[in-house]
Parts: C-alpha cells; sequence; structure tokens
C-alpha cells in the first residue's frame, strides 16, 4: 500500500533537519511524502530539499494555521494510507512505516495507532513522559480515551467519507476529529504496541495558561459535538495523563 504522510511546516529550521532524516532512513519504500509550508521566511525548505530524497510534493504558500495546512495535504494525498509527522517530531526508528502497513495489513483495519514519547526539545534521547495508548474499544471514549494522534495512520478512503480537520477548532481539531472516526459503530482500529514517534515537548495546547483554558474549552465543545458526556470524559481524559510521567 502507498502511505501518504503529510508535514507541515512554518519557520521550522531548528527541527526540521530530525523530522526528514527520520522520514529518509523508513525502509519501506511506497511512501508518498508531502511538506505544506505556510509560507515560511527562513531556510526550512531548502533545509528540507538538502536533507530528504523522498519528497513527492510540496505546497507553499499561506495559510490558516496548523489544521488547514494538514487538510491540504490531505486533498492532496493520494495514498492508502494517510498520517503525520509534524515538524518537531520524528519516527522513532526506520522500520516504523513497515510496521503500520503490516498492522493495517494484518487486522484488515480502517486505522492503526501506536505509542508516543514525549521528549526533551534539545535533546530526543531523553524522554519526559510515554503515552501508552493502549487497545480500543468505543466505549473507552467516554471516559476520555485517545490515541496518540501523531501515531494514528488511516486509510484515505475515510479521510474522504468523514472529512478532515474542523477549522473552526484552533487547538483541538485533532481531538475532534479523532472523536467522529472512532465513535463509529464499525469502526476498526488496530493497536502497535510500540513507540513509533518521538514527539518534543512544547506543543500549542499547553504552552500558556491561556492555551490550556482555551483547550479545555474546545475539548468540551469537541465532545458535545459528538454526542459524549463532557464531564467524566474530560475529568479522566486529562487526569490520566499524570501517569505518563511514571511509567517513562
Amino acid at each position: 500500500m502507498k502511505v501518504s504522510i503529510i508535514t507541515a511546516t512554518y519557520n521550522s529550521s531548528s527541527t526540521i533537519v530530525d523530522t526528514v532524516r527520520s522520514l529518509e532512513s523508513q525502509e519501506y519504500t511506497n511512501i508518498e511524502y508531502i511538506i505544506v509550508d505556510g509560507a515560511s521566511t527562513d531556510n526550512t525548505l531548502d533545509l528540507i530539499k538538502q536533507n530528504c530524497s523522498k519528497v513527492s510534493k510540496i505546497i507553499s504558500e499561506p495559510d490558516k494555521g496548523i489544521y488547514d495546512a494538514l487538510n491540504k495535504g490531505i486533498n492532496a494525498a493520494t495514498g492508502d494510507i494517510v498520517g503525520f509527522l509534524h515538524s518537531d517530531d520524528l519516527f522513532a526508528d526506520s522500520t516504523v512505516v513497515s510496521d503500520i502497513v503490516n498492522t493495517m495489513n494484518e487486522h484488515g483495519s480502517d486505522a492503526v495507532h501506536a505509542d508516543l514519547q514525549y521528549v526533551k526539545k534539545c535533546n530526543t534521547s531523553e524522554v519526559v513522559r510515554l503515552w501508552t495508548s493502549g487497545e480500543y474499544t468505543r466505549d473507552k471514549l467516554k471516559v476520555g480515551w485517545m490515541p496518540a494522534h501523531p501515531t494514528f495512520y488511516m486509510r484515505r478512503s475515510v479521510y474522504e467519507e468523514k472529512g478532515g480537520f474542523d477549522l473552526s477548532f484552533s487547538i483541538a481539531a485533532d481531538y475532534d476529529s479523532l472523536l467522529r472516526y472512532l465513535n463509529q459503530e464499525r469502526f476498526k482500529l488496530a493497536y502497535l504496541k510500540r513507540v513509533i514517534v518521538k514527539m518534543r515537548v512544547g506543543g500549542a495546547s499547553n504552552r500558556s495558561l491561556k492555551n490550556i483554558i482555551k483547550k479545555t474549552s474546545e475539548d468540551i465543545n469537541a465532545l458535545k459535538k459528538n454526542n459524549i458526556s463532557w464531564p467524566k470524559a474530560l475529568f479522566i481524559k486529562n487526569f490520566s495523563k499524570i501517569s505518563q510521567f511514571i511509567k517513562k
């Protein structure tokens, strides 16, 4: 199967080399790598071209934020499977994409998810948190369960049917989209029990108290929109993050 991997960038020169080199190292060959750049003013695009020979398509133009950029990538994708490799993340090793495809083939699933490490911004070998997602059941959504979005790879046909990111959410569009996909009666999500992505700490949702409050408000709206009772789900969703620091 062809795997479309999308990286959204904007002035990402400080981290993009690690990202694209981890893509370049993948053993799996049938990869369509799409860069969606928000008209960077630094040397992001030059660094991508210098460090990655597997880039299939570059879109460089102003956008309305990361979710708009990712939607552009989804619309441009031609692969059987679509996933995201953010510009400050990197694959854990060279067999990640192979393992994703093998897992999806083995289970005949609509999507695959796996585990994620949060790492220090300046030292990606130092683990801060470990997000062990575990197996999916639809009932878990009611208690705040959610897979790590950077590890989520789904068939493009589902994106075509259910749509991409809702741009009315500025921080929690990924949570809203996952609820929309997973809260279906016959959705099949396979769990790849291993770390596949290293994510640098310091994302938009927890960068400031203002963003944390905004993220909480958007999480509530996402739960309501997808017909899931929010007080219990939101409390357990946030409380469960404590164990990620313990398990690292």
